[in-house]
């Protein structure tokens, strides 16, 4: 499952190439891993709704502080560029219109995974912690709890904890911020 970087992969900017040139649309469902075109999971009504509620509720409680991204692109290195689902974004004047977020740009990664819940565990947290993303909420639609992976080091997360309805989340960096994970699930 975890890709591996080959020989004759894409960069970044031969990916952007590819949308210039019309070989993708800025639409397709698809995201640069590793130097590789990865085609995302399609998005079901539960996972879309998950998205919704949580963009809402973000924005609302946290508007002034930080950027709500909403899949879109996180340069995270020469040959990756993933697209999660939401991201909190420190604040940047060009509301990043000028260039992707790099990985120094993001507080908190927001996966939300149903069918794709081990293609984010196998492949995308590692490359998140790679990058030294600080947290990952990995929402998992199928036991429905928010796992947090916090404390990136060698390309893992040391720290992870599991979280039910009715439990608490912070921010670190936003520790005046703090909800239940019921208002990202619903």
């Amino acid at each position: 499952m975890p890709v591996q970087p080959r020989e004759n992969c894409f960069t970044v900017d031969e990916y952007h190439q590819l949308v210039e040139r019309g070989f993708l649309s800025e639409d397709s469902p698809v995201e640069l891993i590793e130097g590789e075109v990865v085609r995302m999971s399609p998005i079901g009504s539960r996972h879309a709704g998950v998205v919704n509620r949580s963009t809402m509720y973000l924005n609302r409680l946290l508007a002034d502080v930080v950027v709500v991204s909403v899949q879109n692109p996180i340069r995270l290195s020469d040959v990756s560029e993933p697209q999660p689902d939401i991201s909190l974004l420190r604040p940047r004047e060009d509301f990043y219109s000028d260039s992707h977020p790099g990985p120094g740009d993001v507080l908190v990664v927001i996966e939300v995974a149903d069918e794709s819940l081990r293609f984010d565990r196998k492949v995308k947290l590692p490359l998140y912690a790679r990058a030294g993303i600080p947290q990952v909420w990995l929402i998992d639609l199928q036991k429905n709890v928010v796992e947090i992976h916090s404390k990136p080091r060698s390309g893992r997360y040391q720290m992870s904890v599991s979280l039910k309805r009715g439990d608490g989340l912070v921010i670190p960096e936003l520790a005046d911020f703090s909800f239940k994970v019921e208002n990202l699930l619903g």
